[in-house]
């Protein structure tokens, strides 16, 4: 039998490391236990941390013995994992800013609960961050089921940076935003192919916003504001990760990061009220007039 899990203590949790992964989660037992999977087997960041915070209808995903199994397996390598349920749901906003409190790390990677990381991904992304001293790097996330779906006309939005990142206020209408059609589908796979990157090599790339993988520099993401606009919307919301990154890439640059080592599950959303996107709140705040 599956014995029951130790969640952790979160002051326990909340210790000087380099690395936290924060994970939301809602619903989603199996594939939290592939999300978990992908962790499990990342190397080059040692004692990186994992917070899991569930919101599901019924007990919590990371009780399933696939999860449940993959904490263990993370716990086991040396990682310590926070188990947390935050209830009641008051949208994505807000459950992310709760993660983000449960934090001290360095930097801090939102990962999505549907999505499996290759091996080397991580150390990947930290290199990429530490490198480059941008806010927040990432890596977009691959649909396999589209992998023979060749849209050359997103290519051209590929641009890599000729040096660091630098600040960019991003706004709907601008050239700058239509980079965001290099990443659905497989789009951005195809796009790394014909680069044929040297094995242990990468790029950085400029972006819109990205979904589903992104490390942020912890002090630079709260210095822009964190996840605290959550209490400015309604609970039926989305799009509060590119209202966060909007914020940072404004102060401190952004960008992607190829090859990406992220793949989507392709499971359906659980997020099916989406009355709101969250940028548009943000950007309407952040853009109106200032009183003289």
């Amino acid at each position: 039998m599956n014995r029951p899990l130790d969640p952790d203590a979160p002051d326990r949790f909340r210790a000087p490391r380099s690395l936290d992964v924060l994970i939301p989660t809602r619903n989603r037992p199996a594939e939290l236990a592939v999300t978990l999977s992908g962790l499990a087997a990342q190397d080059g960041v040692p004692g990186f941390g994992v917070v899991v915070s569930d919101q599901s209808d019924g007990e919590p995903a990371y009780a399933h013995p696939a999860a449940a199994t993959m904490v263990r397996a993370l716990r086991h390598r040396g990682h310590p994992v926070l188990l947390t349920r935050r209830l009641p749901r008051r949208g994505l906003a807000e459950h992310r800013a709760y993660l983000l409190d449960a934090s001290t790390a360095r930097y801090v990677l939102c990962l999505d609960d549907d999505v499996w990381l290759e091996p080397g991904t991580l150390r990947r992304l930290v290199t990429a961050i530490e490198e480059l001293g941008c806010g927040f790097v990432g890596n977009a996330v691959h649909g396999l089921s589209y992998a023979e779906d060749v849209r050359p006309e997103t290519h051209g939005h590929y641009e890599e940076w000729d040096g660091p990142p630098v600040p960019e206020r991003v706004r709907p209408g601008t050239a700058e935003w239509h980079r965001a059609a290099l990443h659905p589908a497989a789009n951005l796979l195809h796009v790394t192919e014909k680069l044929d990157l040297p094995a242990g090599t990468w790029r950085a790339y400029k972006v819109s916003w990205i979904g589903g993988c992104v490390l942020y520099d912890r002090a630079k993401l709260v210095d822009a504001g964190g996840f605290g606009f959550w209490r400015r919307l309604p609970e039926r919301h989305q799009g509060e990760d590119v209202a966060a990154q909007l914020a940072v890439m404004a102060r401190y640059g952004g960008a992607g990061v190829v090859p990406s080592g992220a793949y989507h599950l392709e499971s359906p959303t659980t997020v099916t009220e989406r009355e709101v996107e969250a940028w548009e709140v943000v950007l309407a705040d952040s853009d109106a007039p200032q009183p003289a």
